[in-house]
């Protein structure tokens, strides 16, 4: 296994003098919600597993004064694996020829959604690839009938790079977040997982452009993709702090063997779930997904994450037929679940360590406590 974090290793003999100083920098993360860029990567150079217990205590605490045990439940839907993008690591982008293409319907979508309001959601995350064929008209035409059909609800859309103009019509239609992971804060990083016409300055562009247009945001980054430092994972910890999102999600890069990076190791789940605690600590009010790839990469990685500090998970609303199609990783977990039998699988898995579930909105807290003042 090839860790990014080279201390985890089992046969490592940790030395007290750096547990200490470990123990050190994370009650001041605690405390002070952000560090140097030198503590920080002493934390990822450094860390083993006998001091992951208090990291993960810690994040758990910080995540509890907050949300409580509360586990916020959003339906996801994955409208389209068409994709105009380049992104070497995944497994629907434009240059994979051994998939098969789908796409929904409004008509389609606007039944995912009845379906998964019945289940008791009251969010929907509605995802893609960069899919051209979803114009402007045609997702605010969307919008409009989801928010006349079912006011009550949030919806967020996850399709990627947009123009600012776009963003703006999207909002003023009804979507309430928008989720774009920055991928990667490092930019040399971001050019050798992405094609030559990708850009990482628009990536960023397109998160500040969301955030001044009022969006609830969402970014986040892979842990343990090829080449990837543990400097790079530092550059994303401070571009979180400077961005402020509303949301951040984190998992495992997973390789696919049919894209340009087959053959490369996938990131573990201990480095993953550092930098989940890393992130509860530094953001202490976000929104942290316990991530389908984390529970892909093991059986009870949600559940893992869900006590260092995650507390939203988005079961699967698609059309069951679909799921298996809308491959960014392989042996993704959950794909031929009905959407009844992955609710009910999802809260048992949240019930069994200890949470319960919430099928409000799940607002970001100073969220709620606007709306309820307003």
């Amino acid at each position: 296994m090839n860790y990014i974090f080279p201390k985890l290793k089992k046969d490592f003999k940790n030395d007290d003098s750096i547990s200490n100083k470990i123990y050190q920098l994370i009650d001041k993360l605690t405390e002070e919600t952000i560090l140097e860029r030198d503590e920080f990567l002493y934390i990822l150079d450094n860390i083993t597993k006998k001091e992951m217990p208090y990291l993960n205590d810690s994040a758990y605490n910080v995540k509890y004064k907050f949300y409580q045990n509360r586990v916020y439940l959003r339906g996801l839907i994955e409208i389209s694996n068409y994709c105009k993008m380049g992104c070497k690591y995944c497994g629907i982008n434009y240059k994979v020829k051994t998939i098969e293409r789908y796409r929904l319907s409004i008509d389609e979508i606007l039944e995912c959604c009845k379906l998964g309001y019945d289940l008791g959601y009251r969010t929907f995350v509605i995802q893609s690839g960069e899919d051209s064929f979803y114009t402007d008209n045609l997702l605010v035409d969307m919008l409009k009938r989801i928010k006349k059909e079912m006011p009550d609800v949030r919806v967020t859309l996850s399709l990627g790079e947009r123009s600012k103009e776009s963003y703006q019509a999207l909002f003023d239609a009804g979507t309430d977040r928008y989720l774009l992971r920055h991928e990667t804060a490092s930019r040399r990083l971001y050019e050798y997982l992405h094609a030559s016409f990708m850009s990482f300055d628009n990536r960023r562009e397109c998160l500040s452009n969301l955030k001044e247009i009022g969006f609830q945001v969402g970014a986040g980054f892979m842990v343990g993709s090829p080449t990837q430092t543990n400097e790079d994972l530092v550059e994303d910890l401070f571009y979180l702090k400077e961005l402020g999102p509303h949301m951040v999600g984190i998992g495992p890069y997973l390789c696919h063997e049919d894209t340009e990076l087959k053959g490369n190791e996938s990131g573990t789940l201990p480095e993953s779930l550092i930098m989940v605690a890393l992130v509860r600590l530094l953001l202490p009010k976000v929104l942290l997904p316990a991530t389908t790839a984390l529970g892909s990469l093991h059986t009870i990685g949600r559940e893992k994450a869900l006590k260092i500090g995650a507390n939203v998970m988005m079961p699967n609303i698609s059309p069951t037929e679909n799921r298996a199609l809308y491959e960014i990783y392989q042996n993704k977990i959950c794909t031929t679940d009905t959407s009844n039998q992955c609710r009910n699988c999802i809260e048992g898995r949240i019930v069994g360590v200890g949470h319960e579930i919430d099928l409000g909105v799940g607002d970001h807290i100073d969220l709620e406590r606007v709306t309820e003042n307003d």
